[in-house]
This record gives structure tokens, C-alpha cells and sequence, in this order.
């Protein structure tokens, strides 16, 4: 069953783009096994917070629960070896899954 897993971070005002300029380039995931699609939405007139989000679609949600095994696992080492960072423009998230119960792709044009 294809899912689509929706990513929301709310990020300090002013700050969005510095976030976003995480997704520019193809990362590890793009390459990972089951893998379809990412958009990345950055939301318009938010007074108290910038916000993106992060929609990833995938074959299947095993494909989605390994992918995140890996990169918590890659998380955990990295925070191990990494020196004191400065402060994070992220205030927070919210990780929701979805069935992707219907999707509609463009029709031929009627002539």
C-alpha cells in the first residue's frame, strides 16, 4: 500500500530559508530502496512561524519505517562525534502517515 508521510516543522521567523536549503540537494533518502517522490511546501503568510512541509511518498510504509531506522541511527552517531552547534531555527514538528487512498495523474487533452 503506497503512503505519503507529511513532515510539518515550524521553523523561528525569518529563518525558512536556512531550513530549506536543507532540501535543495539530493540526499540519502532519494536513493533509498521504495522511495517515489518529495515536495517540500513552504507555507505562505504565517504570522507567528515559518513553516515547511515535507512530504515524502513511498512504495510501502516498510519502506518508510526502514528508512527511518537508518537515519536515526545515523542521527545517534552523528550527534556522538559532532562539537556543540549553534542555535536551531527549528521550533518543532509533527510526523503524520497516509494511505495514499486515491491519486490522480494528468489526462489526455480533449481535442
Amino acid at each position: 500500500m503506497k503512503i505519503t508521510v507529511e513532515n510539518v516543522i515550524q521553523i523561528k521567523k525569518g529563518r525558512v530559508d536556512e531550513v530549506l536549503a536543507r532540501f535543495r540537494e539530493v540526499k540519502a533518502v532519494h536513493t533509498f530502496e521504495g522511495f517515489i517522490l518529495m515536495e517540500v511546501l513552504k507555507k505562505l503568510d504565517s504570522p507567528e512561524y515559518d513553516e515547511l512541509k515535507i512530504c515524502t511518498t513511498w512504495e510501502d510504509r516498510s519502506f518508510f519505517e526502514q528508512w527511518l531506522a537508518h537515519r536515526n541511527f545515523e542521527k545517534a552517531h552523528a550527534q556522538k562525534n559532532s562539537e556543540k552547534k549553534e542555535e536551531s531555527p527549528i521550533l518543532g514538528n509533527e510526523l503524520s502517515i497516509f494511505e495514499v487512498a486515491i491519486q490522480h495523474h494528468p489526462a489526455e487533452k480533449v481535442k
